[in-house]
């Protein structure tokens, strides 16, 4: 099966919303033609220029990444860099590079989700969930028209609570206007006051929605001139954000935690902070780097964080009384992949898929 680069991005971006990347990020597509058909992918953490060179053998026409190889602005393209030469490369042999960086960390099944799944953790929420991304949408409807409306915005976004869908909130009442010269008024007469039965109907969305939820109230409402609302709320968007956090299906001491950690990160140490003979129940992790994250794991009731790139003095102010671990960032985020897989291979069955085969790593240990 075939699609055009702008199809399947489309559809990609609708599962991994660019909205919910971080402010310094540059998640997105970073080459390539949108018009272009592909129907393989390789995918990768990094991309490096014997990625590219494996992505031509291979046939594949598309790499997924989840690091940029766009991250800082570029201001030409002379071969001076890495990233410069990796972009000429792609464009020569006609690859297009599509990398989903914090706008998958952040989602609540995203690069995080992974990584507690493979510690072994359950009953997994998100750590420090988003603010200020919620939006009230409110309109005024037409009693027989309120449950087509209603039923357009559900199908758009909106209406999502936790684990409730086809949340609102509806106060019957009664419209009144005029149509002036040169409108056509789906009830009552042009020139003349009207009162209409009408519905007030208030649903939630988060913001990135807002666009189709709007297009969607356009669509299903009979009035020639649709009235509605956004309001900006404050509330906390638990449905995305960094880290996720659960707990061990049995306790665990701190040194067999790390010990299970070494063998899914594949290194031979792991560097970590606190008491390792302390018990372990609850565990909180951030794929990549996440010491900024430190604090709210120990608000939150974790026993153990872990994530990579720790620095010294992050280490030193992270409370004893919790486990600190570091198994480094490259190993923290390269599950990630096996999620992009899946959902590719649902959604394209006939596509070759292809994971790296090389090293992107750049760290070694001896």
């Amino acid at each position: 099966m075939a699609v055009t680069l702008r199809e399947f991005v489309a559809w990609l971006e609708e599962i991994i919303p660019p909205a919910f990347q971080e402010h310094y990020d540059n998640s997105g597509l970073q080459v390539g033609d949108p018009s272009a058909v592909i129907d393989s992918v390789l995918l990768t953490v990094d991309v490096t220029a014997d990625v590219i060179n494996e992505a031509g053998m291979h046939g594949c026409r598309l790499i997924i990444s989840h690091h940029p190889l766009i991250f800082s602005p570029m201001k030409r393209l002379a071969f001076g860099s890495e990233a410069e030469r990796c972009v000429a490369a792609a464009i020569t042999k006609g690859i297009a590079v599509y990398s989903a960086h914090t706008s998958f960390d952040n989602l609540s099944w995203g690069v995080s989700h992974v990584l507690a799944a493979k510690v072994g953790l359950e009953n997994t929420r998100v750590l420090a969930p988003l603010k200020g991304r919620l939006l009230k949408i409110i309109t005024f409807v037409p009693v027989s028209h309120a449950d087509t409306v209603r039923d357009s915005l559900f199908e758009a976004g909106a209406g999502h609570i936790g684990k409730y869908d086809r949340c609102s909130f509806n106060i019957h009442g009664e419209g009144t206007y005029r149509a002036g010269e040169g409108a056509v008024p789906w009830a009552g007469t042009a020139g003349e006051y009207h009162t209409e039965p009408e519905v007030r109907i208030e649903a939630v969305m988060p913001d990135h929605l807002a666009g189709s939820c709007i297009r969607a109230l356009l669509a299903a409402h009979p009035y020639e001139e649709v009235a509605y609302d956004l309001i900006a709320l404050e509330n906390t968007y638990y449905g995305a954000g960094a880290g996720t956090i659960g707990t061990l299906a049995a306790p665990l001491t701190g040194t067999q935690l790390l010990e299970r950690l070494r063998q899914l990160a594949g290194t031979p140490v792991i560097r970590y902070s606190g008491d390792p003979e302390r018990t372990v129940k609850t565990v909180a992790v951030c794929g990549g780097a996440g010491a900024s994250l430190i604090s709210d794991a120990f608000r939150a009731g974790a026993d153990a964080f872990i994530t990579g790139d720790v620095k010294y003095h992050a280490f030193t102010e992270a409370p004893r009384e919790m486990l600190v671990a570091d198994i480094g960032h490259y190993e923290s985020e390269k599950y990630s992949l096996e999620i992009l897989y899946d959902l590719i291979n649902k959604k394209f069955p006939k596509f070759a898929l292809r994971f790296s085969g090389i090293k992107t790593n750049p760290i070694n240990y001896f």
